[in-house]
């Protein structure tokens, strides 16, 4: 049967794992074409900036939910079988306040289908919280090195025969003209990962994306696990959280939750928040010791491409040739990575399907 060439925009992780997975079908050509690759930092590219861990807010019964069910195993195979990906096994502690429930940050629904998928999970006894928490758990999950993982997605698509290359669209349909594909012939089908980016792309426009700023803290201090609570009291857009990286890449603490906010500055007060809270979350990080007994590495900015409806997993046909669309993953980009791929990657076997009968 004939090879099908497919172009897949941006290469963050949405964009990397679909084409990764399509290399998987051997008649598939396959060209990443993006603005931004690993390595770069930039507030349009929000990959790198990810803490980022698995950790599901999904609704049972939801795409979102099944997305990140599905994630779950690849995630747990990397720990377990490829160290080189940067993805370890942490033990994760999660507290919750029902006072935060108006808040706007990330919150864990009241039917935790996902705790069935880590055999240790446990509830901690409501006599081991300090007050002001009124429940808490403990399970093994994973973390992920950015830092590593984004430059592992490569090499594993190099290895597979992908392309990469830096392009710019103005229009999502310039990524079907001829020679962004790398073999020089038609395009059969686009696979849009562009984030954000899809709000300003002719041919998408999709004006229901917006901004989650998120700000980080990242330390040499090593807490030895995950640790997040539901809120806090200095805002309802902030909360905190700790998450030590794999392979020396340092501890990641955060954050806020920031609807709508396009700033790429760092806050220094907001850090300053940040440091706190987590070292009150979190004691071991510093001894019990103050802010001052941290070991920043670096500040971070990032801006989660967040959509109303949840992210956007479907095809559509943009000026005679089919989009596949992959984008708006919110805070779950990386935790729902396998799923949201898996998901547009049938969908390009669909529309290939149709295309030739």
């Amino acid at each position: 049967m004939a090879e099908k060439n497919i172009v897949v925009i941006g290469a963050g992780v949405a964009g990397l794992t679909t084409a990764l997975l399509l290399s998987k079908n051997p008649r598939y050509t396959i060209t990443v074409a993006a603005k931004h690759m690993p390595g770069d930092y930039d507030i349009e590219y929000a990959s790198p900036w990810a803490g980022a861990d698995y950790m599901p807010v999904s609704i049972k019964g939801t795409d979102a939910a099944e997305w990140d069910k599905n994630t779950w195993p690849q995630l747990r195979d990397l720990a377990q079988n490829h160290p080189e990906a940067g993805v370890h096994f942490q033990r994760a502690e999660i507290y919750n306040r029902t006072k935060d429930r108006e808040s706007s940050t990330p919150k864990f629904p009241p039917d935790l289908w996902w705790k069935d998928l880590f055999p240790d999970y446990q509830e901690i006894p409501k006599s081991n919280l300090r007050p002001g928490i009124d429940n808490a758990a403990s399970f093994t999950t994973v973390c992920i090195n950015t830092a590593i993982y984004l430059p592992w997605l490569v090499s594993q698509c190099l290895k597979a025969g992908v392309i990469l290359k830096r392009a710019i669209f103005s229009h999502v349909s310039e990524a079907a003209a001829h020679g962004i594909h790398h073999s020089g012939s038609t395009v059969d089908v686009l696979v849009n990962c562009t984030g954000l980016s899809a709000l300003e792309l002719g041919g998408v426009e999709d004006q229901s994306l917006f901004p989650v700023r998120g700000q980080i803290v990242v330390v040499r201090n090593n807490p030895g696990g995950i640790f997040s609570i539901s809120g806090c009291d200095d805002g309802p857009d902030e909360g905190a959280y700790v998450m030590t990286r794999a392979a020396g890449g340092g501890t990641v603490l955060g954050g806020s939750t920031q609807k709508g906010n396009w700033d790429s500055q760092f806050d220094p007060n907001l850090a300053s928040r940040i440091m706190k809270r987590c070292i009150d979350l979190c004691p071991q990080l510093t001894g019990g010791k103050g802010i001052e007994h941290l070991d920043i590495i670096r500040h971070g900015v990032g801006l989660r491409p967040a959509r109303h409806g949840g992210a956007r997993v479907e095809k559509s046909k943009v000026d005679g040739t089919w989009v596949v669309h992959n984008y708006g993953h919110g805070g779950a980009g990386y935790q729902s990575s396998y799923g949201c791929s898996q998901a547009a990657v049938k969908m390009v076997a669909e529309v290939l399907q149709d295309m030739e009968e």
